[in-house]
Parts: C-alpha cells; sequence; structure tokens
C-alpha cells in the first residue's frame, strides 16, 4: 500500500500547501476574455493570470489576505480584498465600462483563423476572406474539418453531424438545414465551433458531433448597421441583400437581420448503372432557383441585475424548386448505343419554417449560481410539386412516344413544443449544473400521385399515403467540472433521455411503436504537464434518431425509374467516441480518435434488376469503426502571413449486420487542408485556401479523390465600404465524383456538381458603433427541428 499511498499524496500535495481562487468575469453582456487577474500583497504582485475564452480564472495561492484586481482596456478596474482561508469561488464578477476610455482609444486584437479549447475547435469567420460576402453554407464549406457533399453535413471522421444556432440545435436537416442557412449571411457570423465531443447539458442527438454557429450582436450603448450585397455567377447567376441591424441601450438588447436572394444556379448529376443485360448512363442537367427571404430577431431585457428575460426568432421562406432534363442513354454490355429516353421534370418546393424562442435568467447569489428556463416552438411546413414525362427515343433519336407522365404532391407538416430548466451551482471543489427537458413533436406528412398519361389527372391510391408520427422525449442531465491540482481538470456529466414514438400509415393501417430510455455519459480530463504540453482526454456517447422524412413509407418518383421511399421501422443508432490529444506550444495539435458507431442506418440504393428500378430507402444495415489521426499547426512568426493547416488520416471498417446483397468497402483516407492569408497592405487581403481527399472506400461506397483550390482577395475602404472577391474551386475538380457501389451485384457510379466553381463578389457597408459581441441564446427543439427534412 505504501507506493499507493505515496501517489496519492504526490497527487494532492499541492491543493494541501495551498488554495484556489476561482471567477468569472462579464460586463453587462456577456463574457470578458483575456481580462488581467492578478492578486496583490502591499501593493507587489503575489500572482496573476488572464481569463479564458469563457470569461473564467483561477489561482493558486498560501492562505493569507489580499487584494484582487481585474483590469481590460476598456473597462473600470476591479478592486476586491479577499481572505483566503480555503478554496474560494467569487462567482460572477461585474466590469463597468469606461466611456471615457473608450472615446480616446480603439482596441485592435488579432484573432487566429482557428482556436481549439478541450472539446471543441472555433474558426473565427471574421478573419476569413472566403466566408465574407457569402451565407452561412458558405462559411461551413471553408470550416476546417467539416465536409458537406449532397446536402449532407459531416465532422471529419466523426459521421453526420448537427448545426445548432447560438448553442441551439437546428430543428432542420438536409435539404431544409441547407435553404435556412443560405438565409444567414456571413458578416452575421462571428464563429463556429465545431465540437467533436459534445458535453452532456447539450440534446444526445448527433452521431457525428455537433457544428455551433454563434451570430454576433451589439455592444453596450451602442448601435450598428450592416448591409452587405453579393452577386455569384456560375453558369447562371444569383444575388443576395443582407441587412444587419444591432442596438443595445441601458436594459435593452435588440438585433435584428433579413436576407433573401435571387436567381439560379447550375447543378449537374451523373449516375452510371451496369444491370446484367445492359448499360444505362443517365445525364442530369439542373437549373435550381435560389429564391429565398429570412429573418431573425433577438431582445433581451434587464429586469434587474440579477434577472434577464428574452424573446428570439427565426424564420424564412425557401423555393429551391428545380427544372431538369434527365437524359438516359441506354447500351448494350458490348457498350453499342440501343436507345435513349428524355424525362423533362419540373419541381416546385416551397419551404417555410418559424422557431420561438422565450427565455429568463436568474442569478440566485453573487458566487455563480444561477437559473434559466427555456420554451420552445417550432413549425415546419413544406409543399413540394413533381410534374414531370418521360418520351422514349429510338437510336437515331427518334420519338417513341410518351411512356408515361405524372404529378406527385408531397407535403409536411412539423410542430413542436420543448421546455428546458437548467441550474449552475458552484461549490468549493467542484462546478455543478443540472437540469430537465421535454419535448413533444406531432408531424403529418401526405403524397398525392396523379397520372398525367391520357392527358387527365387521374389518382393513383396505390401510390398514394398519410403518414402521421408523434415523438415525445423526456430527458435530464447533471454535469460538473473540477480542477484537481495544478495540472489536472476533469469534467463530467450523465445525461438521460426516454423517448416514446409512435408512426401510423393511414392508408395501411400500419402502426410502429417505439419506447426506449438510455443513459450517455461523457467525460474529459485535462492534464497541463507545461507552459508548451497540454493533454486531453474525452469520451461521449450519442444518439442518432431518423429524420422524420426517412420515416414515411410514401414513395417519391423523381423520374419513371427511379424513387424514394422512407422505412417506418428504422431505429436510432448509437455512438461511442474516443479522443486523445497534445498540443504543443499552442500551434501543433496531434490528436487520435475512435468513433464506434452501433445499429447504423443511412441511405440505402436497391435496383429491382427485372424493371431496372432504381430504389432509394433507409436501412439499419451497418456497424463501423472510424480511426483517426490528425496533425494541425499554425503558422505566424511572419507579420504579412499566417497560417492553418491538418494533416489526417483515417480508417473505415464496416461491419454488415444485415443480410444485404452488397458489397462493403474497407479503406483509408488522406485529407489535408490549409487556410492562408497574406496581408498585402494594412486595406488589403488576400487569402488561399485548399483542401484534398484522396481515393477511399467507406462502408458501401467508394468515393474518387476531390481537391478543392479556391482564392479569396479583400479591400477595406476609408469609408467603412468593403470590397470582398471569391474564386471558388478553381480547377473544377471538388466537387463530388466517383461515388461508386455494388449493390444486388448491380455496380453503380455517381457524381454531382452544384455549381462548385464560382465567383462571388460583394461589398459591404457598415455604420454606428463598430464594437460587435456574441449572443449565446439557444434554441430548445433544436434535434426536432434538424429532422424535420
Amino acid at each position: 500500500m505504501k507506493p499507493f499511498k505515496l501517489l496519492i499524496f504526490l497527487l494532492f500535495s499541492s491543493s494541501l500547501l495551498s488554495q484556489t481562487i476561482t471567477g468569472k468575469v462579464t460586463d453587462n453582456l456577456d463574457v470578458i476574455p483575456f481580462a488581467n487577474v492578478v492578486l496583490k500583497q502591499q501593493k507587489t504582485i503575489v500572482t496573476g493570470t488572464t481569463t479564458s475564452d469563457d470569461g473564467l480564472f483561477d489561482l493558486k495561492i498560501t492562505p493569507g489576505s489580499y487584494t484582487l484586481e481585474i483590469s481590460f482596456l476598456g473597462y473600470k478596474t476591479y478592486t476586491k480584498d479577499i481572505n483566503v482561508k480555503s478554496n474560494l469561488n467569487l462567482g460572477t464578477l461585474l466590469l463597468q465600462e469606461d466611456a471615457q476610455a473608450l472615446n480616446e482609444v480603439v482596441v485592435k486584437t488579432e484573432k487566429r483563423i482557428l482556436e481549439r479549447k478541450i472539446d471543441r475547435v472555433i474558426f473565427n469567420v471574421e478573419k476569413s476572406i472566403a466566408a465574407t460576402g457569402g451565407n452561412g453554407v458558405d462559411v461551413l464549406r471553408v470550416t476546417p474539418g467539416v465536409q458537406l457533399q449532397n446536402n449532407a453535413l459531416s465532422i471529419l471522421g466523426k459521421g453526420a453531424t448537427q448545426v445548432m444556432i447560438n448553442g441551439r440545435l437546428s430543428p432542420l436537416a438536409g435539404d431544409e438545414l441547407i435553404a435556412f442557412l443560405s438565409g444567414f449571411a456571413a458578416d452575421d457570423i462571428v464563429k463556429i465551433e465545431v465540437i467533436t465531443s459534445p458535453p452532456a447539458k447539450y440534446d444526445a442527438s448527433g452521431n457525428g458531433g455537433l457544428i455551433n454557429i454563434i451570430l454576433k450582436k451589439g455592444a453596450q450603448n451602442a448601435w450598428k448597421n450592416a448591409t452587405t450585397l453579393s452577386y455569384n455567377q456560375n453558369k447562371y447567376n444569383f444575388t443576395t441583400l443582407n441587412n444587419n441591424f444591432f442596438y443595445n441601450k441601458n436594459k435593452i438588447s435588440l438585433s435584428a437581420s433579413v436576407n433573401g436572394s435571387i436567381g439560379n444556379f447550375e447543378n449537374l448529376e451523373r449516375l452510371v448503372i451496369e444491370y446484367p443485360t445492359n448499360i444505362w448512363d443517365i445525364d442530369i442537367e439542373g437549373k435550381q432557383k435560389t429564391d429565398q427571404i429570412s429573418g431573425r430577431f433577438l431582445i433581451d431585457y434587464a429586469v434587474s441585475d440579477k434577472t434577464t428575460f428574452g424573446f428570439q426568432y427565426l424564420g424564412n421562406n425557401t423555393e429551391p424548386g428545380i427544372e431538369a432534363t434527365t437524359i438516359s442513354s441506354i447500351f448494350d454490355t458490348n457498350n453499342i448505343f440501343e436507345r435513349s429516353q428524355e424525362n423533362h421534370a419540373q419541381n416546385e418546393v416551397e419551404n417555410n419554417n418559424h422557431s420561438a424562442n422565450f427565455h429568463i435568467i436568474s442569478k440566485l447569489n453573487d458566487l455563480g449560481k444561477q437559473i434559466s428556463f427555456d420554451a420552445d416552438y417550432f413549425t415546419f411546413t413544406s409543399d413540394r410539386t413533381l410534374d414531370y414525362f418521360t418520351e422514349q427515343l429510338d437510336i437515331d433519336g427518334n420519338s417513341q412516344g410518351i411512356s408515361s407522365s405524372a404529378v406527385n404532391i408531397a407535403n409536411q407538416n412539423i410542430e413542436n413544443f420543448s421546455s428546458q430548466i437548467d441550474i449552475d451551482v458552484p461549490l468549493k471543489k467542484v462546478n455543478l449544473s443540472y437540469g430537465a427537458k421535454v419535448s413533444f413533436t406531432n408531424t403529418n406528412s401526405g403524397v398525392l400521385f396523379f397520372d398525367t398519361t391520357s392527358g387527365m389527372e387521374v389518382l393513383d391510391p396505390n401510390q398514394s399515403t398519410d403518414f402521421k408520427y408523434e415523438e415525445n422525449v423526456l430527458a435530464a442531465y447533471f454535469s460538473g467540472n473540477s480542477k484537481l491540482n495544478d495540472k489536472l481538470t476533469m469534467q463530467f456529466g450523465l445525461r438521460f433521455e426516454d423517448t416514446k414514438t409512435i408512426g401510423i400509415s393511414t392508408d395501411t393501417n400500419q402502426e410502429n411503436i417505439n419506447n426506449y430510455s438510455k443513459f450517455f455519459p461523457t467525460l474529459y480530463l485535462s492534464y497541463t504537464k507545461n507552459e508548451d504540453n497540454n493533454f486531453n482526454f474525452s469520451y461521449g456517447k450519442r444518439i442518432n434518431r431518423p429524420n422524420f422524412r426517412d420515416l414515411n413509407p410514401f414513395r417519391f418518383y423523381i423520374n419513371d425509374n427511379s424513387y424514394s421511399v422512407g422505412n417506418p421501422f428504422l431505429q436510432p443508432s448509437f455512438s461511442d467516441n474516443f479522443e486523445i490529444s497534445h498540443l504543443y506550444k499552442n500551434n501543433f495539435n496531434t490528436s487520435f480518435s475512435l468513433n464506434i458507431t452501433t445499429d447504423g442506418f443511412g441511405v440505402f440504393f436497391n435496383t429491382d434488376v427485372i424493371n431496372q428500378d432504381q430504389i432509394v430507402t433507409r436501412e439499419n444495415y451497418f456497424k463501423k469503426y472510424i480511426y483517426t489521426l490528425q496533425e494541425s499547426f499554425s503558422y505566424s512568426k511572419i507579420s504579412w502571413f499566417k497560417s492553418q493547416n491538418s494533416i489526417n488520416v483515417l480508417a473505415y471498417i464496416t461491419e454488415l449486420t444485415k443480410d444485404i446483397d452488397a458489397e462493403v468497402n474497407n479503406g483509408i483516407q488522406f485529407y489535408a487542408e490549409s487556410n492562408n492569408t497574406f496581408i498585402l497592405n494594412k486595406s488589403t487581403k488576400l487569402q488561399a485556401n485548399a483542401w484534398y481527399s484522396s481515393f477511399h472506400n467507406d462502408g458501401l461506397f467508394s468515393i474518387g479523390q476531390l481537391f478543392h483550390l479556391s482564392f479569396g482577395l479583400q479591400h477595406d475602404f476609408k469609408n467603412n465600404l468593403k470590397l470582398s472577391m471569391l474564386f471558388s474551386d478553381v480547377l473544377n475538380t471538388g466537387s463530388l465524383r466517383d461515388y461508386n457501389s455494388t449493390v444486388n451485384g448491380i455496380e453503380q457510379s455517381y457524381s454531382q456538381n452544384a455549381s462548385s466553381r464560382n465567383f462571388r463578389v460583394s461589398l459591404s457597408y457598415n455604420f454606428g458603433n463598430k464594437k460587435v459581441d456574441v449572443k449565446n441564446r439557444r434554441f430548445g427543439n433544436d434535434d426536432e427541428q434538424r429532422r424535420s427534412n
């Protein structure tokens, strides 16, 4: 037992000889990072530190009497006499602005494009020229470690992910999420947080971590207005106009924005299918609309120094319809042309969503104990009308008549209400937080299929359906963090979620009921060996629930020979995420992670060999392991050049858990990215960004190599006018290609290019006070909204 006792003594000897002083520094609106915190005795500095990005600080000191001083440029120095006898939590310390100092000096800080924390990577959007003048989707395309393919977002090595707006999960996914994010101007976003291992406070949904979009707001006693006009040119073109207004005065904090775009972009797709008797080469040329209008509004009112309540609204209307021509060329097994068919489709889409959040925060004492309450309501409607006909052509291109003609009408209506309560309780040795959430979701979906071959609309009841789905979730969590000694910090959490669902197909009287309860633990350890070396470990368990549309058993026809169908029997999948990392001199970060997904589900491309139909469905069919080794590093020793880079090696191993006739492709991927900024002069910057993904196998698919290169130029004029230009995917090699799979012995190869190569020019004009801070309010029904695709 002696070695064990010696180990215990060494681990905790520092805490026996000294005490820890902790606290949080804020102003009237938010936390203050990088504030100076010092302890003095008789005007002599004994020790000191700076606050973290979260405004937190901790100091180790021997017992005694001290004077605490906190200072930050533009604020009055905070002074407090303290008597340290044991560990002391000072709670939240409020700094008051110094109006004279603010008028006399202009503060310029140099933030990195990328910052790293124990559980996330932060991408500072304001430092990226590639994001200027674009929208939320453009920002995500250039966010390091984030991939966007086929309107599906994922974190590299983690799989499909979810998006949060100001810390609240978005209720949308897929096409609807992309349309919604297109409504955000890049200039309205201050930073993107890529959270690879979310804490217990967040919903457990999402196997692949979280992406948190933090929006801007104005500073205290200031107002600001920013207007941006952007023009984007590909084969077609579209124009976007965005306006943001921020106002903060005394007890009121207000921000509002409106964004609209109009125009089109080209969307090209190709699919090659090798049947036993012939080969289909399918080319799709689409002209897709970008028409949309969106807005957001947030207001907070400080009832007192300790209580604030507020309201937040987000909403948009999008019409991402597409006019497409599909030409299918059919060859025999000797690659000799036999015939073709031409499909013309007009797909009209209108989506509307509205999110409302009411919140109240009350500080219960001066030591940091507080309670917050959120109530959220969300509604989403989607109406789609697909009008198409297919014409058969002979070998010489002569028409053989119309083989099919139909109108397919689909609609979806989702409503969700949720409420959540959170309590923070700082104790002497640990900061605890706990809370609970309830969520109620109702969704109604339907499809009407009309055969129009005769020239009349004839309802086909066999291809028309209604689907109702209800989901109720009850959740509770607790989490805590503690500084075990000078070098070791621990954070832990446990979340419980009880889920009840019922899906009803009214036309077939089919009912599917699910009840399941699960625990979701999280653990983080951070060990600081010295100023140059920091080690981190994290573990978290997650759940991934199917999107509502994926559960709907209706057929949505794409053309004569292709349709998509939902699966009401889909089950959620679960993932275990482990990560170990080492940060050296705050520049070199080495990490190794393992993501294990059980009962995984995904899109499954099935083929009816006899009728030569393409069926896109969803199945639970795999268990998956993803191993990721990453090395990231930054360079900023030259005043005019800054660079952020990462190199990744990923290994994918998939095991089939269902007896399906498909080939599993396990393999290794090499992925690298580099973001470089050249400061040409005080007003002009050039940015060169690139990423490369090697050919690799993953699950049922193999994916061809991709290379994306873009250049951005930004110039600031003296009259608050900013010009930005971006040349994206200059070589046109960054779009999805050679996406291959073999199912039921049928080989398929898919590629897509949604105007990856394009040029954007933007003009931005700001007036008012330029100070900008961050508003960190969230929606409580984010997961339900996310799944509304």
